[in-house]
């Protein structure tokens, strides 16, 4: 396993415009921003033991049992200890989530290609012999489009020593979660978070939907209060307002197309997407090149850096439009 590197990381302190971290341009809701406020006087105690009250909550928002379900500080945490469980042998779709490649053991992979904007069918995915996991990140990173999960139920049945981890922390913006067919598979773990969609990357809230077996493992290996008071308070108003959240989404979709729309006139190749990044083939340009440049001019973005495609791609997440303004200016100078 190798050590864990800085790639998704970065842009602390940096004053300009972020595109790197997949971090949405929106603040939290008021309601998650008043109920944090609320909290804090009494962050003296903790927190119910394996926050509770957020698991019910999200017991009935998903339709299952809370005994199904982990929270702890972000989903990062917990895909590293699911990988530390099954990962000695992991079959991953690339690209993905660089994260994934990094605290596998040993992986093999299926490749998303470009030609069909990296869309893949799994029904015709095929695990070499001994893999321990599977990994389907819907939807994908880096490229934000989505696969059609109505085959994971054969994939499951067909791979029954295998463990499959969807990875939905973008599953908001999906057409389908497998979160609810969780309890009918012994090998079906479904992770999610609260800091896409719902803003609250800074809260610190991931969870994992498993088999009641792998939850009760993983409460008892971690934290039995994981959440600070106002993480946990911002989660559950968050999740209590989810009208908010699909009309904050329409808009992220929106400013997400106008900024395609906006590179493509300048000659760059984007992929489609249902979230609010997308992948962008900057060619014949570098898109280290372009990165160092952008950087001087108050726009802080990340090549790919997949040495199994054209150096031209970058990974681009939308900010709020006047900041993608910026962005537009300063490529058209740059392209």
């Amino acid at each position: 396993m190798d050590e864990p590197s800085t790639v998704e990381k970065g842009g602390a302190g940096f004053e300009g415009v972020k595109l790197l971290l997949c971090e949405n341009p929106l603040p939290p809701i008021d309601e998650a921003i008043d109920a944090a406020r609320e909290e804090l006087p009494r962050s003296n105690h903790y927190t119910e033991p394996y926050s509770e009250p957020l698991r019910a909550v999200l017991s009935d928002r998903l339709g299952v049992p809370s005994e199904n379900l982990h929270i702890n500080a972000g989903s990062e945490l917990i895909l590293r200890q699911l990988f530390e469980r099954f990962g000695q042998q992991v079959h991953l779709l690339t690209p993905t989530y660089p994260l994934f490649p990094e605290i596998a053991e040993r992986y093999t992979e299926t490749r998303l290609r470009p030609e069909v904007d990296f869309r893949f069918d799994l029904r015709e995915l095929t695990l070499p012999a001994g893999t321990t996991l599977a990994v389907i990140v819907n939807p994908n990173n880096p490229n934000g489009g989505t696969f059609d999960v109505s085959a994971v139920p054969s994939l499951l049945e067909a791979n029954p020593e295998t463990t499959f981890l969807v990875d939905e922390a973008f599953g908001d913006f999906a057409d389908e979660t497998l979160a609810h067919r969780v309890p009918e598979y012994d090998n079906l773990v479904v992770t999610r978070t609260l800091s896409k969609a719902h803003s609250l990357a800074g809260f610190r809230v991931g969870y994992a939907v498993a088999p009641e077996a792998l939850t009760a493992d993983l409460n008892a290996a971690n934290d039995a209060y994981p959440l600070a008071r106002p993480s946990q308070a911002a989660a559950v108003a968050t999740l209590e307002h989810e009208s908010k959240i699909r009309d904050r989404m329409e808009r992220l979709r929106s400013w997400t197309a106008a900024l395609a729309d906006d590179l493509r006139s300048l000659g760059v190749t984007t992929y489609p997407t249902e979230t609010y990044f997308f992948l962008a083939d900057f060619s014949p340009h570098d898109a280290s090149d372009v990165a160092e440049q952008l950087r001087e001019r108050g726009v802080f973005v990340k090549p790919l850096g997949d040495e199994r495609l054209d150096p031209g791609y970058m990974r681009v997440t939308t900010a709020r439009p006047e900041e993608n303004e910026r962005v537009i200016t300063a490529l058209t100078d740059l392209l």
